[in-house]
C-alpha cells in the first residue's frame, strides 16, 4: 500500500515562521474562488481521520486547525458559501461550486471550542502556516475505507512523520472539552 496520508503530512510537516500572522484561503475554484482572509497563525493543526472533514484527493486524512473566530473574514464571494450540514456540531462552510471546505464554525456557546474557527492552511499560498502536530480521530479512517488490517502502517507512518496518532483529540484538548463539561454540570473543581 503506497501511503498517502496527506500532501502536507508526507513531504513532511512545516515549522511554522516566528511572526507570521496569517493569510488568504481560496476554494477550488479557477474562476471567482471564495477567499477567506485569516489574521492569526493556525492553533492545535493535526491530521485529522474524521469522515467530516474535507481531504483533499487521494489523501487518507485532513489537515485541519483552529484560528480565533474574530481573526477570520470572508474576504470575496461569499455567497457561494453554503454549510454542508447544519446537524453537525462544527458547521463546515463549503463552496457549493468546487466542494472544497473553507472553515467550520461552532456555534454553541456552552461548546469548549466556540469562538474558534476550523481552518485548512493548504487552501493557502502563504508560506509560514505552523504544520499538523499530531493525529486525531485515526481509527475512524477505516470508516472511509482503510482496511482495519493497515492501520499499524498507518500509526507507523504517522509516528515516522512526527505526528503521535491518537483516536480521539490530542490531551490537551480532550482536557479541554471535559473542563467545559465539568463546568455545565457543576462538577468542576480547581487544584
Amino acid at each position: 500500500m503506497s501511503l498517502s496520508i496527506h500532501p502536507s503530512v508526507d513531504r513532511g510537516p512545516s515549522k511554522g515562521a516566528d511572526g507570521f500572522a496569517g493569510g488568504t484561503l481560496r476554494c477550488h475554484c479557477s474562476k471567482r474562488p471564495v477567499e477567506v482572509k485569516v489574521d492569526s497563525q493556525v492553533l492545535f493543526n493535526h491530521a485529522c481521520g474524521c469522515t467530516k472533514c474535507w481531504k483533499p484527493e487521494g489523501a487518507v486524512f485532513s489537515v485541519v486547525g483552529v484560528v480565533p473566530r474574530d481573526k477570520l473574514t470572508v474576504w470575496a464571494n461569499g455567497e457561494k458559501l453554503k454549510v454542508v450540514d447544519d446537524k453537525a456540531v462544527i458547521q463546515r462552510y463549503a463552496c457549493t461550486a468546487c466542494g472544497t471546505h473553507l472553515f467550520g464554525r461552532i456555534e454553541n456557546k456552552d461548546h469548549a471550542f466556540f469562538g474558534l474557527d476550523f481552518i485548512h492552511t493548504e487552501l493557502s499560498k502563504d508560506d509560514g502556516w505552523e504544520g499538523p502536530g499530531f493525529a486525531a480521530f485515526v481509527s475512524s479512517i477505516i470508516e472511509s475505507g482503510t482496511p482495519p488490517s493497515k492501520m499499524d502502517e498507518v500509526r507507523a507512518t504517522l509516528r515516522a512523520k512526527g505526528l503521535e496518532p491518537f483516536d480521539a483529540l490530542n490531551p490537551p484538548l480532550m482536557d479541554a472539552l471535559a473542563t467545559q463539561t465539568a463546568k455545565l454540570k457543576g462538577t468542576y473543581r480547581e487544584a
